[in-house]
């Protein structure tokens, strides 16, 4: 691809004995929404205070988020007056802090606490681009020039915190470095250093350094470094809480995110799925749920997933992608068939081992802690066995004997094929209706006696019923064991007996008084063709007959379809 040489490639930081590689994240970080700012800039009609009252209390109420920037108020009236209507609306509970976003610049300092005027707990959050590349395009200046600008307004904040805090207000400070990762890091270490000494920082009232990937340019692992060379250069580590704002302009907002935590980062502030300005800020509910796979308390509710989307796509009028992790549609979704056939297997063995572990293969997560409805396992022309089986059995209740998964695989891949869309569940239960539970003919069983008793200790039954065939109707009996047996004996005279028995399954559809049994049973044909029938009924030995039949039926069937054929 041609003019790939204009573009001047990233210098990564060098560092020596860097320990992040060998750490592991054990706990959630401090989180904040920004979704109402750097959020909601980016779309492309923001949201009106309704909708953001909704977003608010959904992250806050809900999903439990403890610091969220609410806005840029001195930028415009809209940002000033969702300030406002929290503050005098009673909507922030006692245990959140809002969070309030502004440049370093004097007027528009002074208008930001105007705007926070009788909140109860405050982040001010100030900021300056830094970066090679903005002091030198954007604004002309040296280290010197940029690191005036963030001193002065630290001043300028400091003095104007000061009778705010004697009337009781909780307000603490939150400096950006705009453009952290593209700043030289002994310059983002001395501006950072003079921003906490003008601030009075000290280990009692530590200030939020918020490190910003402004434009995400570099590798994950070459951003660690990064982080890691700034956390050991800083004077007083103790007297700063490190926060990550991660931009995904690579596409690596999660793995910078969950790389700068390793490296020592306390915080990070992000957006509900990756909203935010190009291709977004750091998704938060990825990141979140992240830990949750790796046994780590995120601290975060998202177990009501399709309520947040929902709420989500309402207010900011985008759409949360199919494929997007722990939330898009098709995230918890099988079609392939050897994907489906282990999925069912997991399923198959937690239940028999009774373990508590969530161990199904291609499925991370259970979709039942995000309260998700979604069908694990769905239904294509690249689908396999195991996916029809597992629908029938966790949709319909039907534990078909694996060795009919194939048989009704290949009915169901042929429906597939024929229509070249997806089968809803809805679909397979009438495939499965066809082929099993509708078959009438040719042998249809009229009227039947079955009796059991025990002579001798050793069961005994008798069958005697009224068969047609077409349209002649004939009268059979037989004794055996059991009902199965019984029935077999019963129709030995007749052409019904070609076939050899090999197994059969039985079990119960439903509960209570107006509990079914299905059977299944398996038949084999003169060729050695294996052909399946399905019965049900209230009584287990009736469900076992008319399974029989079911598979004489279609066993009849299959041997008209090869004279068609000859």
């Amino acid at each position: 691809m041609k003019g790939f040489e204009k573009y001047i490639p990233f210098v990564p930081q060098k560092i020596e004995n860097r320990t992040w590689p060998d750490k592991v994240i054990t706990k959630a970080p401090i989180w904040c929404s920004v979704d109402l700012r750097d959020g909601n800039q980016a779309l492309i009609d923001p949201m009106n205070m309704q909708e953001k009252l909704e977003m608010f209390h959904m992250l806050v109420d809900e999903i439990g988020v403890k610091e969220i920037e609410i806005g840029f108020p001195s930028a415009s009236d809209t940002d000033y007056e969702i300030c406002r209507e929290l503050i005098e609306g009673g909507h922030i509970p006692d245990d959140v802090t809002i969070q309030v976003l502004v440049q370093a610049r004097e007027h528009l300092i002074r208008r930001t606490f105007e705007a926070i005027k009788g909140a109860k707990h405050v982040i001010f959050h100030f900021y300056n681009s830094v970066s090679t590349l903005q002091r030198e395009v954007v604004f002309g200046m040296d280290v010197a020039g940029v690191k005036k600008i963030a001193t002065d307004a630290a001043d300028l904040i400091y003095e104007m915190a000061q009778p705010v805090l004697a009337e009781g207000m909780d307000l603490r400070y939150e400096y950006s470095p705009e453009s952290f990762m593209g700043t030289e890091m002994d310059v983002a270490v001395e501006i950072c250093a003079a921003v906490l000494d003008h601030l009075h920082a000290d280990k009692d009232h530590p200030v939020i350094l918020n490190l910003p990937t402004t434009v995400e340019n570099c590798m994950p692992n070459q951003f660690a470094d990064e982080m890691e060379y700034f956390i050991r250069n800083l004077p007083g580590r103790d007297r700063a809480i490190i926060s990550l704002h991660p931009h995904n302009d690579r596409g690596c907002g999660v793995a910078t995110t969950e790389a700068g935590l390793l490296a020592g980062a306390d915080r990070v502030e992000a957006c509900l799925f990756g909203n935010g300005e190009r291709t977004g800020n750091v998704d938060m509910v990825t990141v979140a749920m992240n830990m949750y796979v790796q046994g780590v308390d995120p601290e975060l509710n998202f177990t009501q997933m399709d309520r947040i989307r929902s709420m989500y796509e309402r207010c900011t009028k985008m759409r949360v992608p199919e494929r997007q992790p722990y939330a898009g549609n098709l995230v918890f979704t099988a079609f392939s068939g050897s994907h489906q056939d282990a999925i069912n297997k997991g399923f198959i063995y937690m239940e028999k081992h009774g373990t508590d572990k969530w161990m199904v293969p291609y499925l991370p997560i259970n979709p039942e802690d995000l309260g998700c409805a979604y069908e694990p396992v769905r239904i294509n022309s690249q689908s396999g066995k195991g996916g029809a089986a597992f629908i029938m059995h966790h949709k319909f209740g039907f534990e078909m004997p694996k060795a009919m998964h194939v048989e009704f695989g290949k009915v169901v891949q042929q429906e597939s094929d024929r229509r070249g869309i997806e089968l809803k569940p809805d679909v397979l239960y009438h495939l499965f209706e066809e082929t099993y539970l509708k078959v009438d003919g040719p042998y249809k069983l009229i009227n039947n006696m079955l009796s059991a008793n025990v002579v001798d200790g050793v069961a005994h039954s008798h069958f005697y019923g009224r068969l047609q065939h077409k349209e002649t109707v004939f009268e059979v009996s037989g004794d055996g064991n059991g009902p199965i047996d019984a029935f077999f004996n019963a129709i030995r005279n007749e052409r019904m007996n070609r076939y050899q028995f090999i197994d059969y399954k039985e079990h119960a559809i439903s509960e209570g008084s107006d509990s079914k049994a299905v059977a299944y049973i398996q038949l084999r044909t003169q060729d050695g063709k294996d052909v399946f029938g399905v019965g049900i009924d209230h009584n287990i030995s009736m469900a076992s007959i008319k399974g029989i039949l079911c598979a004489i039926n279609r066993c009849k069937a299959y041997e008209h379809m090869l004279e068609g054929k000859a």
